[in-house]
């Protein structure tokens, strides 16, 4: 049997799944471990180096996905053959074409692609295992006739309270009244848009910005301009160019940590932001999901400006699990009534099970501890990921040494961007291109890291031939 070292703790750069990984290719490449060769169960790897059995299969099905290995019902985990023939016949591997549908909706299904540098989640191997196996222990325990109804339009009460009293600690005062639950954070975008705006508004987007964000602006038959990000929040000068020529009744932005760039807002170019939107009168759509990854005192819009204007739009999947859809949105009053009425006619209420358990991880679930290791694991695997950019020369747009993201450019024409992410793909790597994240479609150099999925030896051969 091999030997295994794993690097454990808070000045860790890789996940113990890569390593894992790794350890594995090193040796069978080496052949160390030969074809045919029986790896250890999954509960004996667990057992010998003190891992979770997830960590071990999430490795082993890595390893399968990229042909190092197969699986066999009833005879366990084998070395494949060692030829690029037989591996593909031996997994039935192959990449999947990379297509809007693929993107938006199939990337979530799609477990096969061994190297997800281009993923918007936090490892699984990362999620607070033992705070969940609390909640769902404890939801085993709650009454049946607890769970025999809808639910409050709103969602779970104490949970809703829970939030509350967090936002003041924040410097929001906000109460029960002023929080909707939803199914994650981009329900709640989405009843936002349902609301407050109507087919033909103009609205103004971050550039780049969150993607799924601009699909639903899109099916929604709004109009869509971006204002270009700097590392220190919006262009404002481009931003007054805008708002002077469409008038748009709203705009969405990352305030922390933003989805792809990483950045997070100056004080003063947020105040400069809401003197602008309260001069056009314009909605504030403030969608701040990282903000437990963030580093204390950054800006918070909503506290700022206190809810005239903004709408604050959160969730729990970078922090509890993307897989429990729990999200919520803060607002006045009088407006988080017409989106609970817009949350009931198209789907009913969110999930009073799955409200519990977030609210039992919350409360019981070491959750805060947990949120600290995170972002200490975070904050090395970004360390890593930016001296494997710096080596290949490549250009870093920000260096939050926070959150999941990593913004840089590759020394390419940008219309080469769609074909390189192609190619990856057909080496069982995800990347994702500029091009995803911009509302025009426009062609980028730019690339979204995720940090903890992008210190993969593999990943930066290809990113050093693609360059």
């Amino acid at each position: 049997m091999i030997e295994l070292e794993l690097e454990r703790g808070r000045g860790a750069a890789t996940t113990l799944v890569e390593q894992l990984v790794q350890g594995f290719t090193r040796a069978i490449e080496a052949q160390s471990l030969r074809a045919g060769a029986l790896l250890p169960s999954v509960r004996q790897l667990a057992q010998t180096h003190e891992l979770s059995t997830y960590t071990v299969t999430e490795a082993y099905n890595r390893l399968v996905s990229m042909g190092f290995v197969v699986a066999r019902r009833g005879s366990g985990y084998r070395v494949a053959q060692r030829n690029e023939s037989a591996r593909a016949s031996a997994t039935g591997w192959q990449p999947p074409t990379l297509t809007a549908t693929w993107l938006l909706s199939d990337v979530f299904a799609d477990h096969s692609v061994p190297i997800k540098a281009g993923c918007g989640w936090v490892p699984g191997e990362w999620i607070n295992e033992s705070g969940l196996q609390h909640a769902l222990r404890a939801m085993s325990r709650v009454p049946a006739v607890r769970l025999g109804d809808y639910g409050h339009p709103y969602g779970y009460a104490p949970l809703r309270e829970r939030i509350a009293a967090q936002l003041d600690r924040l410097g929001l005062p906000v109460d029960v009244s002023n929080v909707l639950l939803t199914q994650g954070a981009t329900q709640g975008l989405d009843l936002i848009v349902r609301t407050l705006l109507r087919p033909g508004d103009t609205v103004l987007v971050e550039d780049p910005g969150y993607c799924n964000l601009l699909q639903i602006l899109k099916l929604a038959g709004l109009t869509v301009h971006g204002v270009p990000r700097t590392p220190a929040g919006l262009d404002i000068e481009a931003l007054e160019r805008q708002v002077a020529a469409h008038q748009p009744k709203a705009i969405f932005v990352n305030t922390t940590l933003q989805n792809p760039t990483g950045a997070t807002y100056a004080m003063s170019n947020a105040f400069r932001l809401l003197q602008i939107a309260e001069r056009q009168r314009m909605w504030v759509v403030e969608d701040d999901v990282s903000r437990e990854l963030a580093p204390p005192g950054a800006p918070l819009l909503a506290a700022m400006e206190g809810l005239q204007r903004v709408l604050y739009v959160s969730g729990f999947s970078k922090t509890v699990t993307p897989s429990l859809r729990c999200g919520y949105v803060v607002a006045e009053r009088d407006v988080l009534r017409e989106l609970a009425r817009a949350k009931m006619a198209v789907g009913l209420t969110s999930s009073a099970t799955i409200e519990r358990m977030v609210d039992k991880v919350l409360l019981e679930g070491r959750h805060a501890r947990h949120v600290e290791l995170v972002n200490e694991r975070l904050k090395a695997a970004h360390a890593c990921v930016e001296e494997r950019l710096d080596a290949l020369g490549l250009e870093i747009f920000h260096r939050p040494r926070a959150g999941l993201f990593v913004w840089a450019r590759l020394a390419i024409e940008p219309e080469r961007a769609g074909a390189i992410a192609t190619a990856a793909l057909r080496d069982g790597i995800w990347l994702a291109p500029g091009s995803y994240f911009r509302p025009d479609d426009e062609p980028s150099a730019w690339f979204r890291f995720n940090a903890p999925y992008s210190t993969d030896d593999a990943l930066w051969r290809f990113i050093e031939r693609a360059r």
